[in-house]
């Protein structure tokens, strides 16, 4: 199959799976309800959402300078700029086809500082898992304490579904699995041994190396404080972002830390889902917020509203970093030809 086929089918699929959520979560509403949602989104608050987005702006600015100290005990030092340019575009692409952003962003900073992409690439998966690890940490957190409000929530739509797909599979499906799992890796690993002295098998390796090397960065840091830091500060600014949003709505404002914990945790679930997380960040927000005590039509509202927030802030920092980027090199000397 054609790449550019590839992609455009998996672009298709996202998105199509998002409008199909929209559709799925508005279908039962009344023409009145429809009215409610237009008529809060009308009134709003919006003069709010400029701090909010002041401090996604500073939150994806944390991410850069983190993911740069991963450099450090790789030997290299990108300008701070170049890095954020880099993280914004990989977000700008992020929204238009699922992880292919986090391949641009690699490929935009060695390009511009000349830094081998496969130990980009380890660096990027490295700190992937370290947010996934935060993610879980704070689902934990989330539920533990409120274990009343959102415990049903978590049981219908993520327990229940998750064990339904495993409890199922027979113990000789299982097998299976493991054997093919078990013969796959021995199949790449004679394949290493067999090409090994060939220019594909020295690539290879050369590229699984510089992946790994990239993903034990982590582990050599000599400032882990200053990462710790960072990474609390980022998901802080995340958590901001919500709680500041609450205050854009009238029907919201009452609402507290535990409300703004339940959506970044699970909403963050959302942004994942689907294309750019439109349609599942929606339904989710507004299925969190009804646990609160607001009404399905105020909920879809807000998630439509920090949303809207979020996208617009990535598209305007990713189109001008991408238009920044070579400027910014140009006048400094680096771009490559």
């Amino acid at each position: 199959m054609p790449k550019s086929l590839k992609t455009f089918l998996q672009f298709a699929v996202f998105l199509g799976l998002g409008i199909l959520i929209i559709w799925w979560t508005v279908r039962g509403f009344t023409p009145q309800q429809v009215n409610e949602i237009k008529d809060a989104m009308r009134q709003g608050n919006y003069w709010l959402l400029v701090p909010a987005m002041i401090l996604g702006f500073a939150s994806h600015w944390v991410r850069a300078i983190r993911w740069r100290l991963l450099f450090t005990p790789l030997g290299y030092a990108p300008k701070k700029l170049n890095t954020f340019f880099a993280v914004m575009i990989g977000y700008l692409l992020n929204l238009a086809v699922p992880r292919l952003g986090e391949v641009a962003r690699c490929g935009v900073l060695s390009r511009y500082e000349k830094i081998p992409v496969d130990r980009l690439v380890g660096t990027m998966i490295a700190e992937r898992a370290i947010d996934l690890l935060c993610l879980i940490i704070l689902l934990t957190v989330t539920v533990l304490v409120q274990v009343d409000v959102v415990g049903a929530f978590v049981d219908e739509y993520i327990w229940v579904p998750l064990s339904g797909k495993f409890t199922g599979v027979p113990m000789a499906t299982w097998g299976i699995i493991a054997l093919g799992g078990i013969a796959f890796i021995a199949l790449a690993a004679w394949l290493l041994r067999r090409f090994r002295h060939t220019k594909a098998g020295i690539s290879f390796r050369n590229l699984l190396r510089g992946i790994v090397e990239g993903i034990l960065s982590v582990g050599k840091l000599r400032g882990k404080g200053w990462f710790l830091f960072y990474t609390v500060l980022m998901w802080f600014l995340y958590f901001s972002q919500v709680y500041i949003a609450f205050w854009c709505l009238e029907e919201t404002i009452g609402l507290g830390v535990k409300a703004a914990l339940s959506i970044l945790a699970f909403g963050s679930i959302g942004m994942i889902a689907t294309q750019g997380g439109i349609g599942a960040y929606q339904y989710i927000v507004q299925q969190i917020l009804i646990l609160y005590g607001i009404s399905a039509t105020i909920g879809f509202a807000f998630g439509w509203i920090i949303w809207l927030a979020q996208t617009a802030l990535m598209l305007v920092l990713g189109l001008g970093s991408m238009a920044a980027i070579p400027v910014y090199n140009k006048k400094s000397g680096t771009e490559n030809p």
